[in-house]
């Protein structure tokens, strides 16, 4: 089998492996293909925690028996029993002649075991192939095991001069309708979204997934940081289905080891500039995702961030640009902090 015939087998994992993007959080997408006389005789995808896993679903698919066939998978192959049982021991029972995994799991308890454990039973074991892409898939779930916090975006609607509301507060709507409908799928992919009580009490938002046939089981976690404890509990956040977790103190670290101790991949920020300069202060924000509408609103405008005052270029807050898109009218610009 060529490398490019064995790159489109990988992307076809990566592909599969997305269908459960909104539904298998706080596990890893992950998407497998099997082969036999280089004909795919089954693929699966892992759907939700505590359901089969990918390479659990593509045996079970499989048209013929899977003996001596390749299978490739988005990630590496679960050795320990957890919900479910380890997925190397349905390998080597299967008799599979060899596995082809993208990326090592980043839990560095059980990081690369899998290698061992298949090669012990005769089976061919190679990874790396499409690393980057399969990882970005899971750039969350990776960051939360590598550095035991989840991977920050901050959402932001904006002007062309980087402004978000009026001087009197309106920003309804600076953005397009398909802007907004965008955000739905950046919220859908998210374990957990979070705003303040400012924003809570001036807009009421609802924060939560408002895409057709979407579970309310799935909704994201919202997070409110309401330090001084000015919302009643009767603002639409808390009566929505979904849960609703209220944070006490200002946004700091230990709140993101604190979500990652209960398995948040990753969070999507919505809220004003106070707490979007905090973030940044912290040097919290992995990744900014702007909405720019091709409007201008003036000086006296609300800015972005509420951050500091920068007096010298070298103090400055760098991203490197990710993606430039244009959604209805407006551009999408998604920035990324330098060292993720």
């Amino acid at each position: 089998m060529s490398q490019l015939q064995q790159k489109e087998h990988m992307y076809r994992c990566i592909e599969l492996a997305k269908n459960g993007i909104h539904t298998c959080k706080p596990n890893p997408r992950v998407g497998c293909v099997i082969l036999k006389d280089e004909k795919i005789i089954g693929e699966g995808w892992h759907k939700k925690t505590g359901g089969d896993h990918a390479e659990i679903m593509a045996l079970k698919n499989c048209e013929v028996n899977p003996e001596g066939s390749v299978v490739f998978i988005s990630l590496e192959p679960c050795t320990h029993k957890g919900r479910t049982a380890p997925c190397v021991e349905a390998l080597i029972d299967a008799k599979v002649s060899k596995v082809i995994f993208s990326s090592l799991d980043p839990n560095p308890k059980v990081s690369g075991k899998s290698i061992d454990i298949l090669s012990a039973a005769g089976i061919e074991v190679s990874h790396g192939l499409l690393e980057e892409e399969s990882s970005e898939l899971n750039i969350g779930f990776f960051q939360r095991m590598k550095r035991n916090r989840p991977f920050i975006r901050s959402k932001i609607g904006s002007s062309l001069d980087g402004k978000i509301a009026l001087s009197n507060g309106e920003s309804k709507w600076i953005t397009s309708a398909e802007s907004r409908e965008d955000v739905q799928n950046l919220r859908a992919r998210s374990c957990a979204m979070m705003t303040s009580n400012q924003t809570v009490l001036l807009d009421d938002p609802s924060l939560n997934v408002r895409i057709n046939n979407f579970s309310d089981d799935d909704q994201p976690l919202r997070v409110v940081i309401d330090s001084t404890m000015q919302c009643t509990g009767n603002e639409k956040i808390f009566q929505l289905p979904g849960e609703t977790m209220i944070h006490s103190k200002r946004v700091d670290e230990a709140l993101f080891e604190h979500l990652a101790s209960i398995e948040i991949n990753n969070v999507l920020v919505e809220a004003g500039p106070r707490m979007n300069g905090a973030l940044l202060k912290l040097n919290l924000i992995d990744e900014l995702i702007i909405y720019m509408a091709p409007c201008i609103l003036g000086p006296d405008a609300i800015d972005m961030f509420g951050s500091p005052v920068i007096k010298k270029l070298s103090d400055r807050y760098s991203f490197a640009v990710k993606d430039l898109t244009s959604i209805g009218p407006d551009m999408k610009i998604t920035l990324r902090k330098e060292n993720v």
